[in-house]
């Protein structure tokens, strides 16, 4: 059973301010490297153009995992106002090291020349799979923490 809600300190609405910015900048990296994915490949740019949102993805998720893990990022804060959740952040700290993990590795297929776009469109249709999900418990868990929602853009 979940205890009280927790309304968010200063600090905390700053911290909560941050990743609520940083989720939009996310969201949009997504969309860019979804776009690029759908574009016809039989394009001559669709691969470089696949490449370089995707490049740019990678670094908003790193940026992301700034937001959330470091020092004085939301789980820091969020653990403060709720520590019953240390569990779930563990889960989501681990999720951060494998979407890292399969981001570079799709990096590494997409500049492949002899990876076939099926194969590229297929592995990042799990990935952004994935990421999604990732994202929902992120805010599911921010909203358990303080009764707020990070951010419920569609």
């Amino acid at each position: 059973m979940a205890g009280p809600i927790q309304h968010p300190t200063a600090a905390d609405a700053t911290s909560l301010a941050v990743a609520r910015r940083h989720r939009a900048t996310l969201l949009g990296s997504i969309h860019a490297f979804e776009q690029a994915l759908a574009a016809p490949a039989g394009d001559p740019g669709w691969r470089p153009r696949v490449s370089t949102r995707l490049h740019a993805l990678r670094g908003a998720f790193a940026e992301h995992i700034v937001v959330t893990e470091g020092a004085d990022g939301l789980y820091a804060e969020l653990l403060d106002q709720s520590p019953r959740l240390a569990r779930a952040v563990r889960v989501l700290v681990h999720e951060h090291a494998a979407v890292a993990a399969a981001l570079g590795a799709l990096q590494r297929r997409v500049d492949a020349l002899e990876t076939t776009v099926d194969d590229l469109r297929a592995w990042a249709s799990d990935l952004l799979r994935d990421l999604t999900r990732h994202r929902q418990r992120g805010a599911d868990l921010v909203y358990e923490a303080f009764g707020t929602d990070i951010g419920g853009e569609t």
